[in-house]
């Protein structure tokens, strides 16, 4: 490894395991203080992970750095927030819509692969692998078992894949194509389906072609089967409707995450409980009322400061500071923003 790429490394500090029997850990830049995922893979094909780095295909985590030595590389990725597809499917949460709008989505993203020359086939698909930001948007994970596609027939001698999503090329019957992928999405929509409360047939006529022993009479490609989809209610989740509505969603209800939710609910039941049963001495009638939402607003304006929520941290840029102590100093003036603004209006009411 030369200087350059010592150097860069150095500025990356391990914070936390994500997974230990694979080697990947969640690390900070120690100047921007940006969260990213370290992988180190001891099976790997390095020229994959450069073409993605050059390419910057949207759909897939970013690649910010990677190196190789002693017969190891590894990878600095983005960060994606969110749940996989697994734990969808495990809360049998999904819809019709939802399932239309994914596969679409990851056929968008498997298309740009595929479009590279020369084309990059995943030979991974599955709900583990795909990752569901809290804009509700797709993003594809996990390229150890990527390839090259090429003209040369060469059978796959060693499976790089998952048991149950790997077409049959994969196990030495043929070579890895584009058709690939499209096998292991019609066993991915087949366990979407089986995850739903109510049984569907919308699909039925796509999945049988999907997962055909013969790459030949598959798809001939992911726009294909795009085209195939029922689009139906897709708008309902893209419209700038819905976009504005997801934006609205206050901090802590975000993520989706059930122990987040939890402690989000009983901290805004407090305020509210304390905020508006506040007792003020000599105030009665609508100035009491008036009151008591200010200093609900004040205590809310805290908390929507410092999760910057719709981005009001924008509005100081101080926080957009690359140091830490910039960024709080930031988060406090605005605070003090938002509380004389708060008391200025108050005042007005009462004149």
């Amino acid at each position: 490894m030369d200087f350059t790429n010592r150097l860069s490394i150095s500025f990356y500090k391990n914070i936390a395991p994500i997974n230990h029997e694979h080697n990947i850990c969640l690390v900070q830049h120690q100047q921007t203080l940006k969260i990213f995922v370290k992988k180190n893979l001891e099976v790997y094909n390095k020229s994959i992970y450069q073409r993605l780095h050059a390419a910057k295909i949207e759909g897939i985590p970013q690649i910010v750095e990677l190196y190789e030595e002693n017969s190891s590389l590894t990878l600095i990725e983005e960060y994606i927030s969110g749940e996989t597809l697994q734990d969808k499917i495990d809360a049998h949460s999904l819809t019709e819509s939802d399932i239309c709008l994914y596969i679409k989505e990851l056929c968008n993203t498997l298309n740009k692969l595929h479009s590279l020359n020369p084309p990059v086939i995943h030979r991974d698909i599955k709900p583990a692998n795909i990752m569901i930001t809290p804009s509700n948007h797709v993003i594809l994970i996990d390229f150890n078992a990527a390839k090259y596609f090429t003209d040369i027939k060469t059978p796959d001698t060693i499976l790089l894949g998952t048991k149950g999503y790997a077409a049959p090329e994969q196990y030495g019957f043929g070579s890895s194509t584009q058709q690939t992928d499209i096998y292991a999405i019609g066993i991915l929509m087949k366990e979407l389906i089986a995850s739903l409360k109510i049984p569907t047939q919308i699909f039925s006529d796509i999945i049988p072609k999907c997962i055909q022993i013969n790459p030949n009479d598959r798809f001939s490609s992911v726009l294909e089967l795009s085209n195939k989809l029922p689009y139906k209610n897709l708008g309902k989740h893209n419209s700038p409707t819905t976009k504005f509505l997801k934006k609205l969603i206050p901090p802590g209800f975000r993520t989706h995450t059930p122990w987040h939710m939890f402690l989000a609910s009983i901290v805004y039941a407090f305020l509210f409980l304390f905020c508006l049963s506040l007792e003020i001495e000599s105030t009665f009638g609508i100035l009491l009322w008036a009151e008591r939402i200010v200093c609900l607003f004040i205590f809310l304006s805290f908390i929507f400061s410092a999760t910057n929520y719709l981005n009001v941290q924008k509005l100081m840029p101080l926080c957009q500071n690359k140091f830490r102590i910039v960024r709080l100093l930031g988060i406090i003036v605005l605070d003090f923003i938002f509380f004389f603004s708060l008391i200025f209006f108050l005042i007005l009411l009462v004149i």
